[in-house]
C-alpha cells in the first residue's frame, strides 16, 4: 500500500463520525420543529384559556346545575339526578315554545338569506354610488340588538308609535302590533333589519364567482335567471351554507322578543305575546323570573344537543348540493 492510499484511508470518515454528523444534521431540525410547537401554543394560548374559562368551565357548572334543585341563592338545594329532564321532557310549555322557535327558525332565515342576497346582487351591479348605497344598506347590522329592540318598540307602540300615526292619517284604527297576532310580523321585521350583515358576506361571495363563466352562459343565450340559478347559486353555495347553519343558531337563541316587550327587563319574560315565547323566553323566564336555576341548565342542555343534530343534519343533507372548489375534506 502506497503513502497515498495509505493517507485516503486515514482521511476516510468512519461509523462514529457518520453518525455524530447525521445527529449534528438532526438536531438543528428538531430544535426548529419544537421552535414552532411553542410558538403555536403561545399564540393560541389566549383563546385556548379563554375558551376554557368562558366556555367549558360554564357548560360543566350548567350541567352540573341541571341534576339539582339550585336557585341561584338559597343553600338548600338537592340533587335530583335526572328529575329535571323528566319535568321538560313532559312539560307542555316546553313543547308549545320549541315548536315555536322551530317555526321562527324555518320563516326567518330564508327570509334573512333571501333578503341579504338580493341585496348583495343589486349592489354588485356597476351602478353610481354603489360604495355609498353598500354603506347606507350595511349601517343597521351595526347596531346593537338592545338599540334595534328600542327604536322597534317605538315604532310599534300602540299608542305613540310611528307605525299607527300612519295609520291614522288614512283613517285606520290603531293596531296593537307588539301584542298577538301581530307581535310575530314585528319580530321578522327585526329580524329582517339586519340583513344587511348577510348581504356583505354574499356579497364577497358574489365577487368570487369567475366572471369568465357568465360572459360564456350570456354568448350561449342563457338568461339572467338562468346564469343566477346555475351558475352563480351553485358557485356560493359554500356561503349560503355557512349563512343557513350560522342563522338557525342564532334564531334559536334570539332574545329580542324580551327587547319588544312593554317592560323590557328579563322580568317582563312573563308578559310576552304567546307568539312570541320562544324557547329562550321560557329558559329566560325559569332563571330570572322563578328562579330555577336546575331546570333552566337542562332546558340549555337539551338546546345544546338539538342545535348540534341540526347543524349535522343541514350538513348531511346538504353534501350533495354544495359545491367546493377544493375538497373539504381532501387530505394534505
Amino acid at each position: 500500500m502506497t503513502v497515498d492510499q495509505v493517507s485516503s484511508v486515514a482521511d476516510r470518515p468512519g461509523p462514529t463520525a457518520r453518525v455524530d454528523r447525521g445527529r449534528a444534521t438532526e438536531r438543528p431540525r428538531t430544535s426548529m420543529t419544537a421552535r414552532r410547537h411553542r410558538a403555536f401554543y403561545r399564540f393560541t394560548a389566549p383563546w385556548i384559556i379563554g375558551f376554557l374559562l368562558l366556555t367549558v368551565v360554564p357548560m360543566a357548572y350548567a350541567l352540573w346545575l341541571s341534576f339539582t334543585t339550585f336557585d341561584g341563592i338559597s343553600p338548600n338545594w338537592r340533587y335530583v339526578g335526572l328529575g329535571n329532564y323528566r319535568e321538560l321532557f313532559s312539560d307542555s310549555q316546553t313543547w308549545d315554545a320549541l315548536g315555536r322557535t322551530g317555526l321562527f327558525a324555518v320563516t326567518s332565515v330564508p327570509l334573512s338569506i333571501g333578503a341579504g342576497l338580493v341585496l348583495a346582487v343589486l349592489v354588485n351591479r356597476p351602478i353610481k354610488a354603489r360604495g355609498l348605497f353598500r354603506t347606507l344598506l350595511y349601517l343597521p347590522a351595526v347596531v346593537p340588538p338592545v338599540g334595534v329592540g328600542l327604536a322597534f318598540k317605538a315604532l310599534f307602540d300602540q299608542n305613540s308609535g310611528a307605525a299607527n300615526g300612519v295609520l291614522t292619517l288614512f283613517g285606520v284604527d290603531a293596531v296593537g302590533w307588539l301584542a298577538d297576532p301581530y307581535a310575530r310580523y314585528v319580530l321578522l321585521m327585526s329580524v329582517l333589519w339586519g340583513a344587511g350583515n348577510i348581504m356583505i358576506i354574499s356579497l364577497a361571495g358574489l365577487q368570487d364567482v369567475p366572471r369568465e363563466l357568465h360572459e360564456a352562459a350570456r354568448i350561449d343565450g342563457a338568461s339572467a335567471w338562468r346564469t343566477f340559478r346555475s351558475i352563480t347559486v351553485p358557485l356560493i353555495s359554500p356561503v349560503l351554507l355557512f349563512q343557513t347553519v350560522t342563522g338557525v343558531i342564532a334564531s334559536v337563541q334570539t332574545i329580542m322578543p324580551l327587547l319588544l316587550t312593554p317592560d323590557g327587563t328579563t322580568a317582563g319574560v312573563t308578559a310576552l305575546p304567546q307568539s312570541n315565547y320562544l324557547y329562550m323566553m321560557h329558559v329566560f323566564g325559569q332563571y330570572f323570573a322563578l328562579g330555577r336555576y336546575g331546570y333552566a341548565s337542562a332546558l340549555l342542555w337539551v338546546l345544546f344537543v338539538l342545535i348540534l343534530i341540526v347543524t349535522g343534519l343541514i350538513f348531511k343533507f346538504t353534501s350533495g348540493v354544495v359545491f367546493y372548489n377544493v375538497d373539504p375534506e381532501a387530505k394534505k
